[in-house]
């Protein structure tokens, strides 16, 4: 095969971070995506409508001319999130659903959650209006390995949550363990979840072997090979449950190669073609369709897209910087060569 042709896929977690670094983030993902779920961890966070809506009109303002990209707006979901937040949140067709970060499980993420039962009220009006809830899945407690933080989670968290709530739509983000596999699996079709390319790509000996490799690093943290295995089987079992949502996540590179990094790998750049390159190497290139344009549509209930985009197989290097008005920036898979290109028809 040396042309692939897909409707245009639709990226389901995405950070664009704000200011000026918007005019770097938004058309890096305008030129090849038709929507994105934009997550809502600010400083400070995107809380309520309004603000999201604001948050809207500055990424809109960053997309080129010649895109029809449709940001969908993550609400930043808090200890103190009202009823009538939700109430807002269902009305309003540009925002997605809430974000649940646990409190301290990534960047900006201070004002997450404490205490997830508490929320009970807020989660079973989510429930009836079916409004989604986007999870980041660790605990994030100090005596729990940074390993097995996804994992406790499920068990502790999320069983007893979709328990109380069997109703509830929910996406469990990015992925990691076959333990997140086995929940999302076990679930009715209210429960999906997305997965990075880097998760599908490397494991844990990526970012530790030979030295600590600062721009394979994020959370939740690349896992053993046996976990990597799940995903990717996952990913290309046709199962409509498993789809694209890369969490790229741009930091400048002083903020990544420092004695304490960020978490996040910036793979906008480079994004469908790491999948199709991940797919290529699972031989499944014909469940790439499926899994970047069309699951998530259909689970979060908007309509397929019916514009295309075309990948020719073309080997091309991935650039080793990425200017921005924050500094530069090291793109995900940074200075190596990828076999597919997208291509102007």
């Amino acid at each position: 095969m040396q042309e692939l042709t897909i409707p245009r896929p639709d990226d389901w977690h995405l950070h664009l971070r704000d200011g000026d670094l918007l005019a770097t983030t938004v058309p890096a993902t305008a030129s090849v995506f038709g929507r994105a779920v934009i997550m809502p961890n600010l400083v400070p966070p995107v809380t309520t409508v309004d603000q999201a809506m604001a948050y809207r009109e500055r990424i809109l303002k960053q997309v080129p001319a010649s895109s029809d990209f449709r940001p969908l707006m993550a609400l930043y979901l808090t200890q103190n999130t009202a009823i009538e937040t939700v109430v807002a949140a269902a009305e309003n067709p540009e925002v997605i659903g809430f974000k649940l970060y646990p409190s301290g499980a990534t960047t900006n993420s201070d004002a997450g959650v404490t205490d997830i039962e508490a929320l009970d009220a807020v989660f079973a009006k989510m429930a009836e209006l079916q409004v989604p809830l986007l999870v980041h899945g660790e605990v994030t407690a100090a005596e729990i390995d940074i390993f097995d933080r996804e994992k406790v989670f499920i068990d502790t968290k999320l069983r007893p949550l979709m328990a109380r709530h069997p109703q509830l739509k929910l996406i469990l983000e990015h992925i990691t363990t076959a333990d997140a596999v086995d929940f999302v699996e076990s679930m009715g079709d209210n429960v999906a979840a997305t997965i990075t390319p880097q998760h599908l790509l490397m494991n844990r000996n990526d970012l530790l072997v030979g030295g600590v490799r600062p721009h394979n690093y994020c959370l939740p943290i690349l896992k053993r090979r046996e976990h990597q295995l799940a995903l990717r089987k996952a990913a290309v079992s046709g199962n409509p449950k498993f789809f694209l949502g890369t969490d790229s996540a741009p930091h400048a590179q002083d903020k990544k190669e420092a004695a304490c990094g960020c978490a996040g790998c910036y793979s906008a750049p480079a994004a469908l073609q790491l999948y199709a390159e991940f797919f290529e190497q699972m031989q499944a290139l014909d469940k790439l369709a499926d899994f970047a344009s069309h699951f998530g549509a259909d689970f979060y209930g908007y309509p397929r897209a019916t514009e295309q985009v075309t990948l020719q197989r073309a080997e091309w290097q991935v650039p080793a910087l990425v200017d921005t008005a924050i500094g530069p920036m090291v793109p995900y898979w940074a200075s190596m060569k990828l076999n597919w290109q997208l291509i102007e028809k």
